[in-house]
């Protein structure tokens, strides 16, 4: 008895491999994702006046700014865009190459785009940095959906949730590297954009050269591919113990009870009524995420900063400074995930999102009082708070939960998608929202995010340090609650 407490104590342990192997996926990755997410933003300037200069040389006069306005939004927009194309391939790429061998395979859509950008002034083609963003938004699709499903699957059930947070702690950590190299005395100049956009193959670099000698996710070769063998002993490698018997009969009685179901597609995903409650609170906690304002807040944020009387020279600073404050309460999250749980750190995450949109409402609407903007000032960085230690990061480790391993592809998939299309929603329309509500646009977001915590109060359970069969069967409560006839 005691041997065995020992090996379960040892198992839950975070090894060296399991460590390294959690490092080089979410670097080589994740960090892709919030690099290219933040990159075109601060030379932004210089970049267009790049598409003008080779216009001009090409066809003898200035180009309108009503061109330019179209071009510069396919140049950001084109980004969620390949991400939603990225995301609706991530069932049949880690069905067919597994986890990591997806992962591997994806870093294509990387060093191809960054070397496009790279060159882009020499070729003096703007055309190759909008096709570039739509490739490295795959990339961005893809690694956004596998980097936590593979992880989720090599962690212990006690080091899941810190472990899947790891993912969105390099995607900011990718933001506030690009805000740090987009200042401009470093790379955020007129001569530095081209190898400021080009940086996003050294990641990709890095995890093709170490990930090959990391393990494929165990449950992935015993569930998916029947390999035995395989499976124990990456399970060895990542438990850093031999006996790991009692976790390959969990991954067996799983593979036992969807046995009947098979591999499951998204048109099967859909139809099971089983799943139905799961299928729903991914969609509902992606779209919150990202129609909660994340993204409109950091529109807005440059704009606070220079009312409240932030130097136009400084702005850059105190942006990189928020970027700061996001990492910091990411990295927080990854120590109490476990002990708070999944649940309450959405509830918290969201109300207090829901509270900063309204306070900001009214701080805009009466800008005009001199301490006003101070408290917008507030507003964004406890919104980023907010937002940091729930929303961003917890929906990723609770998809990786809710679903077992024949269902899990197709769940991300659709998560991934939903993830995507709002993402590219809002970046369409918000710009139509602020001219026609202006700072009121923040209510429409207070809403989203009170609609998201009550939907999380009142289905989602928690998923902290259960098996992923024990969660299936959690569900099931939730469904004799709330029955859907559909």
């Amino acid at each position: 008895v005691q041997d065995d407490r020992q090996s379960q104590a040892q198992g839950r342990q975070l090894t060296v491999v399991l460590m390294l192997a959690t490092l080089i996926s979410a670097f080589g990755s994740s960090f892709q994702y919030g690099y290219n997410v933040a990159v075109i933003n601060s030379p932004s300037q210089f970049i267009q006046q790049f598409y003008n200069t080779t216009y001009v040389e090409r066809y003898g006069g200035p180009m309108e700014d009503s061109f330019l306005t179209l071009l510069w939004s396919l140049s950001v927009s084109m980004f969620p865009l390949g991400g939603l194309f990225g995301s609706l391939m991530v069932a049949p790429l880690v069905n067919k190459l597994g986890r990591k061998g997806t992962l591997l395979f994806n870093n294509i859509f990387s060093v191809v785009p960054a070397v496009m950008m790279g060159v882009s002034e020499i070729a003096k083609s703007y055309e190759i940095i909008i096709v570039a963003r739509i490739i490295v938004g795959i990339c961005a699709g893809l690694s956004s959906n596998v980097v936590p499903m593979y992880l989720g699957e090599l962690s212990p059930k006690n080091l899941r949730g810190a472990i899947g947070v790891v993912p969105q702690l390099f995607i900011t950590i990718g933001i506030l590297s690009a805000q740090v190299l987009g200042i401009r005395s470093i790379l955020g100049n007129n001569t530095g954009w081209p190898l400021m956009l080009g940086l996003t193959g050294i990641p990709a670099l890095v995890e093709l050269l170490l990930l090959p000698f990391f393990p494929e996710s165990p449950r992935y070769m015993l569930i998916q591919r029947g390999d035995d063998k395989t499976a124990r002993r990456a399970l060895q490698r990542l438990r850093g113990w031999e006996d790991v018997d009692r976790e390959m009969d969990e991954m067996r009685l799983e593979h036992q009870s969807e046995q009947a179901e098979g591999r499951l597609s998204v048109l099967n995903l859909l139809s099971l009524r089983s799943l139905r409650w799961q299928l729903i609170s991914i969609v509902a906690m992606n779209m919150g995420q990202q129609l909660s304002g994340i993204n409109a807040i950091y529109y807005y944020a440059d704009s606070i900063y220079s009312s409240a009387g932030v130097p136009e020279s400084d702005i850059q600073y105190v942006t990189v400074g928020t970027g700061a404050v996001n990492v910091f309460m990411t990295i927080t999250a990854v120590f109490i995930v476990e002990a708070a749980g999944r649940r309450l750190l959405l509830l918290i995450g969201f109300g207090i999102c829901c509270v900063s949109c309204a306070l900001l409402t009214v701080a805009l609407t009466f800008q005009s009082t001199e301490w006003m903007p101070y408290v917008s000032i507030a507003c964004v960085i406890v919104y980023v708070v907010g937002h940091a230690v729930g929303p961003s990061t917890i929906p990723y480790v609770v998809t990786t939960e809710m679903f077992r391993q024949s269902s899990r592809p197709a769940a991300f998939m659709v998560a991934g998608s939903i993830h995507w299309l709002s993402n590219f929603t809002v970046g369409l329309v918000f710009p139509f929202m602020e001219s026609g509500l202006g700072s009121n646009s923040f209510i429409i977001f207070c809403f989203v995010c009170l609609a998201t915590l009550f939907y999380i109060w009142l289905i989602v359970p928690e998923t902290k340090n259960k098996t992923f069969l024990e969660i299936s069967l959690g569900f099931g409560l939730t469904m004799s609650i709330y029955p859907l006839t559909w």
